[in-house]
């Protein structure tokens, strides 16, 4: 087949963002309707959108609408793809990356029976054996590096000396202690490895302690859902001492998962800004420098704008070169979004496979760990280095 021609130079303007000037391609720069019959290019309907109340303004005849009014421009997108690779002044589009083969599931740890609607997933940074909390009989259910066999389990609801009554997150420390949010009694537990309780704190603390996460300090980042606010606490593990818990941040909008980047110190927290029931369930991801200064945030609306169906986080991680990982429960899938001074740079990693996943976690070996609620069990992934 022949290869078509540059564009003729009277289409050089339907081929142009008139806000931005650049050319209209089939990603982030794939030109969008707005109710009054202006077009622009996605990147800049995402650029003029209030983020508190998703309002915009056309640039143009200044007419008011939401960003949620805005669509494809069909017209235009099928114009880009008769003209094919050629644009505007006869320079080429940029084709779309080859997507890299999606990575299959190669192993899948638990199960009904062995993991019962499990909640939160943790990597022991030292062993590399996987902590998962669940709903089970025993709480806390720990395996051999990587996943394989079963070793441990403790932290048995009623137990005195273990008692875990409502599991929602798990974290393990460097020197190897496992910290477990407890929504039963609004506390924070710490045990080792053999499930001896070494510390428990909160009580009054917290209203309704729910992410965990270790920075790598060896401190605790705890987030509480009900109060809104972020917490930084240090402590002796091995002899059970608290030594301070301080309030890091304290305006967040019912914030769940929290993760931290161990190449920048980078702090990601996931929220759920209106409460289950009042409408459409909308998430947002803000990061913070270890300094709490914002540098990103992205939200429900914001990622619809960059991928075809809803994406709706419900975890939150980082990998092993700073970018930031959700895990979205409407697709299901899990979707890298870049560096947080890149957002949104939105690459899916794992659309296949999953039904409802709840929590992630990478090894040193650069396996990705999905918790999966749906299938009740944790799924291996491999990815190459780069």
């Amino acid at each position: 087949m022949a290869e078509r021609g540059p564009a003729p130079p009277e289409l050089e303007s339907l081929l142009e963002c008139e806000v931005c000037c650049e050319r209209f391609d089939p990603g982030p720069r794939r030109p969008r309707n707005l109710p009054c019959g202006h077009v622009l290019c996605l990147a800049c309907v995402a650029g003029l959108t209030d983020p508190r109340s998703s309002a915009l303004a056309c640039p143009f005849c200044r007419r008011p609408c939401g960003a949620r009014d805005t669509s494809d421009c069909r017209p235009l997108r099928r114009l880009l793809e008769l003209l094919g690779a050629p644009g505007a002044r006869g320079r080429a589009l940029p084709a779309p990356a080859a997507a890299a083969p999606a990575p299959a599931c190669y192993r899948a740890i638990g199960g009904w029976g062995t993991l019962v609607n499990p909640t939160g997933l943790a990597v022991c940074p030292q062993t590399g054996r996987v902590v998962v909390v669940h709903d089970g009989r025993t709480r806390v259910q720990i395996f051999e590096a990587g996943g394989g066999a079963r070793m441990l389990q403790f932290g048995a609801k009623g137990d005195a000396a273990q008692d875990v009554r409502y599991p929602l997150d798990v974290a393990v420390t460097a020197d190897c202690h496992v910290v477990v949010t407890d929504a039963g009694d609004r506390s924070v537990k710490v045990f080792d490895f053999s499930g001896r309780v070494r510390l428990v704190f909160g009580g009054g603390q917290f209203s309704l302690p729910w992410g965990v996460e270790t920075t790598p300090q060896n401190g605790l980042l705890v987030t509480d859902a009900e109060a809104g606010s972020l917490h930084l606490v240090e402590a002796d593990f091995p002899a059970g001492v608290l030594r301070r818990s301080e309030r890091l941040h304290v305006r967040l909008c019912s914030p769940r998962g929290v993760a931290v980047s161990l190449l920048s110190g980078a702090i990601a927290i996931l929220e759920q800004p209106l409460p289950p029931g009042t409408g459409p369930c909308s998430t947002r991801v803000k990061v913070f420098n270890p300094s709490m200064q914002l540098i990103g945030q992205v939200d429900t609306f914001g990622l619809s704008l960059f991928f075809p169906s809803r994406v709706t986080a419900s975890a939150v991680t980082f990998d092993q070169q700073g970018n930031v990982i959700v895990a979205d429960m409407s697709g299901p899938a899990v979707l890298c979004l870049g560096k947080p001074e890149e957002f949104p740079v939105l690459k899916p990693l794992v659309t296949e496979g999953l039904t409802h996943p709840v929590a992630l976690a990478f090894t040193k070996e650069n396996l990705l760990l999905v918790l999966d609620a749906g299938s009740h069990s944790v799924k291996v992934y491999r990815f190459d280095r780069e």
